[in-house]
Order: C-alpha cells, then structure tokens, then sequence
C-alpha cells in the first residue's frame, strides 16, 4: 500500500479525523489520478460522483505535493466552507506545516475611504441606515479581516454595500489615504505568503480579464490549480470576458462626482448638475426598456425607444468626460471618476455601435427590479479560457459530481479548450438501485401545451400524501414556481417554503428543522445543496431543464453552431440540459443510508428518442409509471 493510499486506510489518519468513515475505492482512486496530475505538471478533468468525498479527495494529494496551489469553488459559501472545513482536515491528515489564505472579491471586504465618504455626506436613507454605518465604523477598527460575512450584528443591506466598499473602477490604490490599512490589500498580501490559497470562479474569471486587459495580478502564481464545481465554468466565463454596463453602475459613479465635487472641487458646482443628468439619463433608459425585459439588442421591437435614450445616455457621459478632465488634477478621487467616467463612455460607445462591435459576442439587454444591463456577452469561451491558463503554467484539476453526458466529457472540454486534458469518471458509491426510484407520471400534458402545470401538480400532491412532505419541487421557471405556490398554498400544504419568502440559507434551516416540509425552488436549489436524511426523500422537476429558446445568449449561440455546420441541439442544448438535471437529481441521494424517491413531470423523457441520452446519463435508478409503487416505496 502506497503511502498516499494508506491515508485514506480504514486504520490511516483520515479514519482518525472523520467519524463515521469507511474507505472508499473511487476516493482512493481520484487521489491517485489527482497526485499524478499533480506531479507531472498535466491537465485533468475527472467527475466524482455523490459521495465520493471528491473535495479531500483532490486536497490530500495537491497538500501532499509540497506545491503552491489555488483552489477555487463556485461560490462564497462553498469557498468558505472549504477554508473552515474541509482544509483544516485535510491538513491535520497529511500532518504537514501548510499556511492557508482565504481570498475573495473586494466586494466583500469593508473600504475605510467609502465608508468615510459616505459618513461625512451625511445623506441617509433611514435612522437605521446611519446607525448600521457607525456600527461598521466601531466594527472596521476591531476587526482583522474587513470581511463583511463577519460583521456580527446583521448583513450589510444591499443598497448600502456600494457605499462602504470599493471595486476596481473607484480604488484610489496607493493614492488612498487608508491604504496601510485596506483590508483587501491585507488579504492579498497574506494569499501571497500562502502555500494554499482558496478562491472562487468569479475572482478568478474577473483576476483573468484584468490581465488581459494589461493591467497587474490580483491573484497570486500557483503551481498547482484546482477548479472545483467545474461545470459551471463555462457560463461565470462568459459574463467576465465579455462586458456589462448597469444602472446601478452609472448611480454609483454619479454619486461619487457629487462627493468628490463637494470635497476637491467646492467651485465646480457644475460636475454636481451634470451627475444629476447622467442619472436622469440612465433612469430614462430604464424606463423605455420596460419591465422583465430580457432581449439582444438587435431584436428590441421597431418602435422601442431605447436606442434614443441610451444614445441621449451616451452624450451626458461625453459631457462629464469633458467637464471632469480639467477638474481631475484637482483630487484623487476627481482623478479616479474621470478615469471611470471615460471607461463607462468607451463601453457604452462599443456597445451602441454595431458596426464597431465583434462579431463574436452577443449584445442584450435585462431589466431586474428598478435596475438594468447592458452586455456583451462572448458566444465562445475556450479561446480567452485557454489563453488565461497558457499565462499560468502547471497543473489543472477540474473536477465536479456532473461533467460528462453518457459517460463522455467533449461538451465540457471543448467549451472551455481542454482537448489535452486527460478525463477521469468515478461513478457514486450510493446504492441507486436499492435506494431511489424515478417516477414518470402517465397521462399527463407535454410541458408546452395548455394545462400541464396543473396536471403536474395533481400528480406531485398524490406523491407529497405519500411521502408526507419532506420533498423539493425544483421548477426551469419562475412563474412555474409561483403557479405551484399558489396552488399548494390553497391546498393547505404544510409546511411550505417558497424560495424569495426568505434566504436560500435560512430556507434550508427551516427545511431541516422542521422534517416533513415542502420546499419550492428554482435555480438556486438545483444546485450546492446538502440535505442528509429523511428530511429530504422525495426531488420532484416539473420538466426537463431545456434552456429557454428566448434567452438572447442561448439564441445566438444557437445561430453561431449552425453557422459552423453544427447541430445545436445535440451540441448545445441537449449536453446543456443533461448536466443540469444530473444537478438537480443530486440533491436526493446525499448519504449511504439515504432513501428517495424522483418524480420528473416530463414525458419526453421516456417518449422522446433523446430522452435515452438523459436516462444513460443519470444514476442507476429503477423506474415506475405506477403510482402503486410509490406507496410501496414509503412504506
């Protein structure tokens, strides 16, 4: 027995740390291929299973190598689970002196200057708005890390976070007043010392734009990087090789002439006018744009009158350009809103200007609450992908439990350009056959005619009788969602809990401490959830998670492949839709004692020649059509 496989021994120090272990063949066996990826400096995509332990199973090995790693997961709470959780573990098993930083977006961390500003413009919504600022100010001089998940009386309301914290457009860097003691500086300082430093994919993505814009790292070198939640790669690319412009951005920068103005400028009273026009002008683009809005920009309507107010838009930028260069001299924070004031025209003007725009990228446009975004979004990442990982030579792990459709990974690879990546897959260690079963109602509508979501409903409320609760109801949509709402509320289904009436987090906790409630959600359930036990014994999706044909982003991408000869649809849209379902049925099954039962309201499954592709590409789990089963299954 090697020395790697005798940590994770039934007798080795992983059975040491971990109550209830057992070994585990597929664990084992992904270290191995991990280690020897590691070692030779080679590109692998390996799919663990649930219940594999993937994350300790690629954390030993790259701790083993002595190597300098990053490691980055899909989002905050996973990367802060990771860092508190998993790392420590397995730094206790390889028993080795490892130094570890924690490093995430400056969003997240506490910026004395804005702060500051924003305290000395006295401007404030609410009593309590200014009584949580001076709590932050007391708080800011305690605090050794600046990290806002850590300020312990609440979390800092969205409409505030702009203005106590900072983005790479309004850093004044060394100009700062505060810079000896930023906290974003701080924690960039001790990921350069670390010999792990743990990341998530949109720092990462956002640390590869800026370096292909010319501009310094953000993120230190690694020798080893390991990209876990993988799968969602290809989209978090996407939004950060492209470009976005939104309101919320321009409000920002208008409120920020005005401070700035008041504070370097008393005697150019004229920046303050001008910033009220840009947000008139940006308000009047919102306005026309409409509600639920959500359509490339080629396509909106003849007689849309947007085209007009973001070109009334662009000119009220042009005339701040103009009003604040010679008042930048004046003041570094005047000095940073003209440089943020000309990188807002630039956008906009490449956005507006379609003969100028790359024929690559997709221009659209989304209305969210009383916000907007305007974006160009790349139909293809692999290039840039590949790009950013020639600029940081060594190992690639990319790893997650959903990268393959029937057992072959070319959807995943070729999106991204890791044709040289060596793939690995190691199937669950779970008991599908003896511990799931899928159920496909009969008689029930397609999903795109009249009557199907009632249809379902009265199917899922036979099933919720038997399995007394304790189910989620995943939905492709939300107004599928709301429909189910309604319904299970009239029906006095109970406990319900529906995602918006309250965080996904606090919705979990409820979810567990209660044990026989109904959870309604979409795509924030799908996926990163955890429920062990017989809290959660029954995963129900309405239908197959087909990406919506209306989507600008999907549409263009779709004209893109047949222009190159290729068939969207078993390219695409298909791979796309198996990998999000292979997500959503991961939710049931999270434990070896787990027992659940899946219910897919969508016939095609069964009725449609690529429904074998989404049946070959799931777990081993028997099916039944007959509701009879189900009641035997329970009981």
């Amino acid at each position: 027995m090697s020395a790697l496989e005798q940590l994770f021994a039934a007798d080795g120090p992983l059975s040491t740390q971990l109550e209830q272990f057992s070994p585990r063949e597929e664990q084992v066996a992904m270290a191995k291929s991990v280690a020897a990826a590691v070692l030779t400096d080679e590109t692998l995509v390996v799919e663990a299973g649930t219940g594999i332990g993937k994350t300790l199973g690629y954390l030993i090995p790259v701790l083993r190598s002595g190597k300098r790693a990053l490691i980055s997961t899909g989002t905050r709470t996973l990367q802060d689970q990771l860092f508190q959780r998993d790392l420590p573990l397995a730094v206790a098993v390889v028993d080795l002196p490892i130094r570890a930083a924690l490093l995430k977006g400056r969003g997240n961390y506490l910026c004395h200057y804005r702060l500051e500003r924003t305290l000395d413009a006295g401007r404030f919504e609410t009593r309590q708005a200014a009584d949580l600022l001076q709590r932050l100010r007391i708080w800011a001089g305690r605090t050794s890390s600046g990290d806002l998940a850590d300020f312990p009386d609440e979390s800092v309301p969205g409409r505030l976070q702009p203005m106590v914290t900072s983005t790479a457009d309004n850093c004044l860097n060394q100009d700062c007043p505060f810079y000896s003691d930023c906290f974003v500086m701080k924690a960039r300082r001790e990921a350069q010392d670390a010999d792990v430093v743990v990341v998530n994919h949109h720092l990462l993505m956002a640390d590869w734009a800026i370096r292909e814009g010319g501009f310094g790292e953000v993120l230190p070198s690694a020798d080893v990087h390991v990209l876990d939640e993988a799968h969602q790669l290809p989209e978090i690319a996407g939004r950060f090789f492209g470009m976005v412009l939104s309101g919320r951005q321009l409000s920002d920068l208008g409120r920020d002439v005005r401070l700035e103005q008041l504070r370097e400028a008393g005697d150019a009273g004229h920046l303050s006018d001008l910033a009220g026009e840009l947000e008139r002008a940006s308000a009047d683009l919102r306005l026309v744009l409409g509600d639920d809005c959500r359509d490339a920009w080629a396509r909106l309507p003849r007689e849309s009158k947007a085209p007009q107010a973001a070109g009334d838009l662009l000119a009220v930028i042009y005339a701040l350009v103009q009003a604040l260069e010679p008042q930048a001299p004046r003041g570094t924070g005047l000095e940073s809103c003209y440089r943020r004031m000309q990188a807002v025209h630039a956008d906009l003007q490449r956005f507006l200007h379609e003969e100028d725009a790359d024929s690559d990228y997709v221009r659209w446009v989304e209305t969210v609450g009383t916000g907007y975004r305007l974006r160009m979004t790349p139909l293809d990442v692999a290039a840039p992908f590949a790009a950013g990982r020639e600029r940081n030579p060594g190992a690639w792990i990319f790893t997650s439990a959903t990268l393959s459709v029937r057992d072959q990974f070319s959807h995943f690879t070729g999106r991204l350009g890791l044709q040289d990546a060596e793939t690995r897959r190691f199937d669950s260690p779970f008991d599908y056959r003896s511990n799931a079963l899928l159920y496909v109602p009969e008689s029930i509508p397609a999903p795109s005619e009249a009557g199907f979501i009632d249809a379902y409903l009265d199917r899922a409320l036979e099933v919720l009788e038997m399995s007394g609760g304790r189910a989620f109801m995943l939905f492709t949509s939300h107004r599928a969602l709301q429909m189910a709402a309604q319904r299970l509320r009239a029906e006095r289904v109970e406990p319900l809990l529906v995602q918006g009436d309250a965080n996904p987090q606090r919705l979990l906790d409820q979810f567990r401490e209660r044990g026989n409630a109904v959870l309604l959600g979409t795509q924030s359930f799908w996926e990163g959830v955890d429920v062990r036990g017989p809290a959660l014994s029954c995963v129900m999706i309405d239908r197959l998670p087909f990406g919506s044909p209306g989507d600008p982003v999907l549409q263009a991408r779709i004209d893109w492949f047949r222009e190159q000869g290729r068939n969207p649809f078993a390219d695409l849209q298909l791979p796309d839709a198996v990998i999000s379902l292979r997500q959503g049925v991961g939710r049931l099954i999270r434990g070896p004692e787990d027992r659940g039962l899946l219910m897919v309201g969508d016939h095609r499954l069964l009725t449609k020649s690529y429904g074998r592709v989404f049946r070959e590409s799931l777990p081993p789990v028997p099916l039944t059509r007959d509701p009879a089963a189900i009641a035997d299954f329970f009981a």
